[in-house]
């Protein structure tokens, strides 16, 4: 068994390219020697900003031999009565490059064929590798390429090496121009020697020895513990943060951390805004005390000895104290106005060519909200229409302009300057959320109201003038307003009329669709039930337990939950399946409009006034339930007509020569469905195959 080792050196990739090309080039290797025969171990990979690497274990040198097998003609078009072969044969056994003495027989399905196989000798690990390793360069993919000099192959970043090896021995290739040698380069400025490449043991001991972390966990460990030994030394802690610690961890190759200071008078700015300024700005670690404030300090990684930490420590505090100056001086700049005053500047602002602008926005969504909190709190809807008139206002603040991470944020501390109600500049702050997945949701009425006011507009907005998601294109992001929608009014628990939300907004933009009116419903109805569907599904419910229930509809988002649990619950019981088997014959044999009343009258055989009394007796109870929101009982009480159904499947007719006799059973069943249907549509119901 032997080792296979390759190293791709280039200048600093971004970090955010570093670990999709490392976990493409694991699998890729590992497809490529098992679609070629060759036995391996599970790849590891390692890697920095400057370098990528894949070592393997355990690699067979040679690929295992193979035959293949080729079916030709049936025997009796192969030979004659003779038992010699026919033409179709010799032409068969020449395209395989076989003598036709040597063709075999085999029985098939469609009978006994002659057959042809092929023995492939095995080639040896490395010519193959010599072949796959410049596509597989080439095909590693990043979000952007770019090309460099005169090279005619894109990269992520100017490629400088590459250094690939096979049990013990140079592989024989190139990549556009660059010829393989199994030499390595140290860290860019601590130890920029080159060194030789044996295999991964020497490897890494090499890297040791030129200043290069090379396994990104242990540099994460690293990271990690010297940032938080900083952080209490300062008195203080860091918050777990793993996106950054991630980003951080691919930006360099000797990680160094270093504490910085800045004036605490920069504390009286927003604390979100001094996290942006030191994490997405300048990927520092910001550092908490015990009371959940920040203290004036931070903490940054460099790439560099201790030895220089004062000089870095020394320039990362000038550029975070002229980012927050300027952080200042707008936020003073923005204070000087009157918050509201920002709103009519909107007008200038367009939110989408084809909707007209935010203040257009702004005015559905004020309208929608105000809806929405005349169902859910009539007494704050007020507030909530002053909250939503104000939620875009500081789009336009200078603030934000700089900093549009800080959108809605800043609003909600201008709301507050300006004197508006506390709870109207919290709404503000919050109605942007969930802004992603796992994101947290609106913490008060208001800014729920808002966010779902404001996600909704967009959804119907886009969708009305033909801004449809497909695939994996969804510019707007109408899949995340949907599920943000979902989650905020089952975590809120609002039981309101959803579609009538739905047409209440769609009034609004009904003048700018490009779409009917059903059309843009139907493809609304859609994006919310595949998106409920991703929701219960991830809670754990079964796909077929979801399907039945939104198969009724989703005017209750509160409702489908609750009858998916409930549901769910019943699939549960032994007598489920009996149960489901004799609602789905009930609802397959209604496949057209069933019109008119129940004739009792009209009911002669046994069986049919016993399901009859038996519906009867469960109607006013189960319809009670449901009005109690109590699915579960519902369900339980529907079930005892089961017998019932059965007997009258066993016993009675239906579809008889007698018209009146025939509707009258119809209307019977149709009347039982209309009951259950309120709840679930059991034609979706999986039942097991005995």
């Amino acid at each position: 068994m032997a080792e296979f080792f390759i190293e791709i050196g280039s200048e600093e990739i971004p970090s955010s390219y570093i670990e999709p090309a490392l976990n493409y080039m694991k699998e890729e290797i590992s497809s490529f020697f098992s679609r070629n025969r060759i036995e391996a171990e599970t790849p590891k990979i390692m890697g920095t900003p400057r370098r990528l690497v894949v070592s393997v274990k355990g690699v067979t040198t040679m690929q295992k031999d193979s035959v293949d097998e080729f079916l030709g003609p049936g025997v009796s078009v192969a030979y004659d009565e003779k038992g010699q072969p026919t033409k179709a044969a010799i032409g068969f056994a020449r395209g395989k490059g076989l003598d036709v003495a040597n063709l075999t027989r085999k029985q098939t399905p469609k009978g006994e064929v002659v057959c042809a196989l092929i023995e492939n000798k095995g080639r040896s690990t490395s010519s193959l590798l010599n072949e796959y390793l410049p596509q597989l360069i080439h095909e590693i993919p990043f979000q952007k390429k770019m090309r460099w000099a005169n090279n005619s192959l894109p990269f992520a970043r100017p490629l400088h090496w590459v250094a690939a090896l096979f049990d013990g021995k140079a592989l024989e290739f190139e990549f556009d121009g660059i010829a393989n040698n199994i030499v390595s380069r140290g860290h860019r400025f601590l130890k920029p020697e080159q060194f030789q490449i044996n295999g991964i043991e020497s490897y890494l001991k090499e890297c040791e020895k030129h200043f290069l972390m090379i396994d990104p966990a242990t540099r994460k460990a690293s990271i990690l513990e010297q940032v938080q030994e900083l952080a209490k030394q300062a008195g203080g802690y860091i918050k777990e943060d793993g996106d950054l610690l991630n980003l951080v961890n691919f930006l360099v190759e000797y990680p160094v951390a270093i504490k910085g200071n800045f004036d605490p008078g920069f504390l009286e700015l927003p604390k979100e805004l001094l996290v942006i300024s030191m994490k997405y700005h300048q990927k520092y670690f910001p550092v908490w005390d015990k009371k959940g404030n920040l203290l004036p300090c931070f903490i940054t990684v460099s790439n560099m000895l201790a030895e220089k930490s004062d000089e870095i420590k020394k320039g990362n505090e000038r550029v975070l104290r002229a980012r927050l100056e300027d952080a200042r001086f707008f936020y003073d700049e923005d204070r000087k106005k009157k918050f509201e005053d920002f709103v009519e500047p909107l007008k200038g602002v367009v939110f989408q060519k084809k909707l007209g602008t935010i203040y257009e926005k702004v005015c559905r969504i004020t309208d929608v909200a105000g809806i929405l909190a005349s169902l859910i709190c009539p007494q704050k809807e007020q507030q909530v229409r002053r909250a939503a008139y104000l939620s875009k206002a500081d789009l336009v603040s200078q603030m934000v302009f700089e900093f549009p991470e800080l959108q809605g944020i800043m609003g909600g501390y201008y709301a507050l300057h300006a004197g508006e109600n506390a709870e109207v500049a919290k709404a503000i702050a919050e109605h942007y959320r969930p802004t992603f997945a796992g994101d947290d949701l609106p913490t008060c009425d208001l800014g729920s109201i808002i966010a779902v006011a404001d996600k909704l507009d967009t959804i119907v907005g886009c969708i009305g003038v033909g801004l449809i998601p497909s695939g994996s294109e969804d510019p707007y992001g109408l899949r995340r307003h949907a599920l943000g929608i979902l989650q905020i009014i089952l975590n809120q628990g609002w039981q309101f009329s959803f579609q009538a939300l739905v047409q209440d907004s769609l009034n609004l933009i009904i003048d700018k669709a490009k779409l009917e009116q059903h059309k843009i419903k139907k493809h609304i109805e859609d994006l919310f039930s595949q998106r409920y569907k991703t929701l219960l599904n991830g809670e754990g419910f079964d796909y077929d337990a979801i399907d039945c229930v939104l198969s009724t509809g989703m005017d209750s988002v509160v409702d489908v939950r609750a009858k998916v649990e409930a549901f769910t619950k019943l699939k549960k019981q032994p007598h489920f399946e009996p149960l489901a088997i004799a609602f789905k014959r009930v609802a397959s044999i209604l496949d057209k409009k069933v019109d008119g009343e129940i004739d009792p009258g009209l009911l002669n055989e046994p069986a049919e006034k016993q399901l009859y009394e038996a519906f009867l007796k469960v109607r006013s109870p189960v319809l009670a339930h449901i009005k109690k929101k109590e699915f579960s009982k519902a369900l339980e009480k529907m079930g005892e007509i089961k017998p019932s159904v059965d007997n009258f499947f066993d016993n009675v007719m239906v579809m008889v020569d007698d018209a009146s006799l025939c509707a009258n059973r119809m209307c019977l069943l149709r009347d039982i469905s209309s009951l259950f249907s309120d709840l679930a549509d059991f034609s979706k119901i999986v039942v097991k195959k005995a």
